[in-house]
């Protein structure tokens, strides 16, 4: 979709970006401990996505790991959000709740995308108000955009409503968060 966006308004908005202080991690969550270890065999943390999993691409989800979980991690969160959308708030790509602990992992494309529907997981609603992986998609000529996985270790299942959005994630999560991790991916366009 802002791939059709012309290069001039690209370059117009590159002052304009939400900044990592409006990610979930740091506005919500700053004081839980960071011990949770997110990786990646497809990008390293602070490397640029490879355009597969972008909507240059085949617009699939990448593959992630995680470890480190601490002593009664119930379920597992996963939010994505691009810390440099022209937006005042970080741009919502990802919301994956309930995960188990155990599973360790999640494999390319395990979650629903433009590209099709993939494993059954608990959605939230992306910032285009919908439930699955949105690509990276930033404007040409915005600059290179910081994609933030974040993940949350939880003492408990969430009972959300279908299709939560950020706000209501965030807020059955509070008091429950046990530990966190984060992996951050680049992606540009010319």
């Amino acid at each position: 979709m802002l791939e059709k966006l012309p290069h001039v308004v690209g370059v117009a908005l590159s002052g304009l970006k939400a900044g990592l202080k409006t990610t979930t991690s740091v506005a919500d969550f700053a004081d839980v401990p960071a011990t949770v270890t997110l990786t990646s065999p497809a990008f390293a943390d602070g490397a640029a996505i490879p355009a597969r999993f972008t909507e240059d691409g085949a617009k699939v989800s990448p593959p992630l790991a995680w470890s480190g979980l601490p002593a009664g991690t119930e379920r597992v969160v996963l939010i994505v959000e691009d810390a440099d959308s022209p937006t005042p708030r970080s741009l919502v790509h990802l919301i994956a709740w309930n995960l188990m602990p155990e599973a360790g992992s999640l494999d390319e494309g395990a979650l629903p995308s433009p590209a099709g529907a993939s494993q059954s997981q608990d959605l939230g609603q992306n910032s285009f108000l919908q439930n699955q992986w949105l690509p990276p998609d930033p404007p040409a000529g915005h600059g290179p955009h910081r994609y933030l996985f974040q993940i949350y270790a939880i003492d408990r299942a969430l009972a959300l409503d279908a299709s939560p959005g950020r706000g209501a994630v965030v807020d059955a999560m509070l008091g429950h968060v046990l530990a966190k991790g984060s992996l951050t991916g680049t992606y540009e366009r010319p």
